[in-house]
């Protein structure tokens, strides 16, 4: 009995920790998750994007080893602007997806969805939230 208890109880902390998932955008491309009583964009392997703060509405500056640590939200060739989500042009020929003109990034060491390890890093990153 004591053991079930137990196995419950993990079982609904687990359950707890996890992010809620809330709406997909473009073709779910993006998505919006709750976590930590955010409303927090991901891709959609439900990785946390972030934004950069040297970048501007429509411009990307995270190139060479920056994109590297930060991999861009690539937008495939067939991708289409919907709403508040945009593409930004990169000069490899790509376009990456952005938010309310803010260019959207994964981070390297976020291992797991939910995870939000980039989030103040270097005071110039931080969480795409809606």
């Amino acid at each position: 009995m004591k053991y079930r208890s137990i196995l419950a109880g993990a079982a609904a902390l687990a359950f707890l920790a996890m992010p809620a998932f809330a709406e997909d955008y473009v073709g779910g491309a993006v998505k919006s998750t709750e976590i930590g009583g955010k409303s927090v964009l991901t891709d959609a392997t439900d990785m946390t994007l972030y934004i950069y703060d040297k970048d501007a509405p429509g411009v990307t500056n995270c190139y060479e080893q920056c994109a590297v640590n930060w991999p861009p939200a690539i937008a495939d060739a067939s991708a289409k602007p919907d709403g508040e989500f945009t593409l930004v042009d990169r000069t490899d020929g790509t376009k990456m997806w952005a938010y309310k003109g803010w260019p959207l990034y994964l981070w390297k060491n976020d291992k797991a969805p939910g995870d939000i390890t980039g989030d103040g890093v270097g005071g110039v990153w931080h969480l795409a939230v809606e």
